[in-house]
């Protein structure tokens, strides 16, 4: 993919504009964060999720993360003064929706912009997230950029026509708990990037055809929670064609390939179990030990949280029902098994 030379268009001014007219907004193309889902690399949704949202047929439920979203919100214009420190750059914000002229289906919203040295303008996107994910930003030892936020990036990069983008991630609650990375153009990359996006719009989203599920088992489940909500008993049984029922038989094959293999394991844990019991039994009543030769410590702490049981629930319904009914809440988790069909009688 050769280097063009092109300017964004201003798809909309979004200084003034309300969050609901914002999400509408955004449903006219595909934004940064869209990217990841597009190419099956986002650990949050599906590319089904996002045709559906797209089409405004299942809106993700953001609602168990709001927290998360909220602190993202708040904290962005303090990890870009975090950035402006650590850098020695200044940053400024341009709020507007803005569009690729030559791919209209590919929008942008960018955090900042920094005016580099050199002349040249480079993005700047603001992250937030906790302590232990903060990991995410190494591999091997080596800085990176994590896939889902770089293909964000490259998607700005692609709309703005700009070279490069930087990521301000604050994990703690001082400045040296921050990250900063920085990701350079990829024509090929970009050149992929923008085929796929061209087919999910137009072959699935224009076209009103779904995407198949790719991703991983969690992601598609939650995803079908989302999509298809309680679960319907009364609903028929469905009949499933040849090409279904091989996929019931592979699980089958890999349940037991699976029970195969824990037997092995089931075996080693099963004589872990009778030493840890042993040595346990040689400390007594003592929560620690210590090897002669000073090569082990041995400890077997004890651990208390407070818990309501089933009969202390079943108490507290009786007696103080309004307590009960405003701290109780009821979630639905589906069980599932295959069996097989017992054989006919001749």
């Amino acid at each position: 993919m050769t280097r063009q030379q092109y300017e964004p268009l201003i798809l909309a001014d979004t200084e003034q504009l309300a969050r609901p007219d914002w999400l509408e907004l955004r449903k006219k193309g595909l934004g940064g964060s869209d990217a990841a889902a597009v190419l099956g690399i986002s650990p949050f949704r599906t590319a089904r999720d996002l045709y559906y949202d797209k089409l405004g047929i299942v809106t993700t439920d953001d609602q168990a993360n709001w927290v998360a979203l909220e602190v993202g919100t708040l904290l962005e214009p303090l990890v870009a003064r975090i950035f402006e420190a650590k850098t020695g750059l200044k940053v400024y914000q341009r709020k507007c929706m803005f569009q690729h002229p030559l791919y209209p289906w590919m929008l942008a919203d960018l955090d900042y912009l920094v005016d580099l040295p050199d002349g040249t303008t480079a993005i700047v996107e603001i992250k937030t997230t906790n302590y232990n994910a903060k990991d995410k930003w190494w591999y091997n030892g080596g800085e990176i950029v994590p896939v889902y936020y770089e293909s964000q990036g490259r998607h700005y990069m692609s709309v703005m026509n700009l070279d490069r983008v930087y990521y301000c991630c604050l994990y703690g609650n001082n400045e040296d708990e921050a990250i900063v990375r920085h990701i350079d153009r990829d024509m090929a990359y970009e050149a992929e990037l923008i085929a796929l996006e061209r087919d999910f719009w137009h072959e699935n989203v224009l076209a009103r055809i779904p995407p198949p599920y790719t991703e991983d088992g969690d992601l598609i489940l939650e995803s079908l929670r989302r999509s298809l909500g309680p679960a319907t008993k009364d609903a028929p049984a469905v009949v499933f064609s040849k090409t279904q029922e091989a996929r019931v038989a592979r699980y089958l094959e890999l349940q037991e390939e699976k029970r195969l293999r824990d037997t092995d394991v089931k075996t080693v844990e099963a004589e872990m179990q009778r030493l840890k019991a042993l040595i346990v039994a040689d400390m007594g009543v003592s929560c620690t030990a210590v090897c002669e030769n000073g090569g082990y410590t041995v400890t077997w702490n004890p651990s208390h949280r407070a818990t309501i049981d089933k009969n202390g629930l079943e108490r507290l319904k009786e007696v103080h029902p309004d307590i009960y009914a405003e701290y109780i809440t009821v979630s639905e988790s589906r069980r599932f098994s295959i069996k097989r069909a017992k054989p006919e009688a001749a």
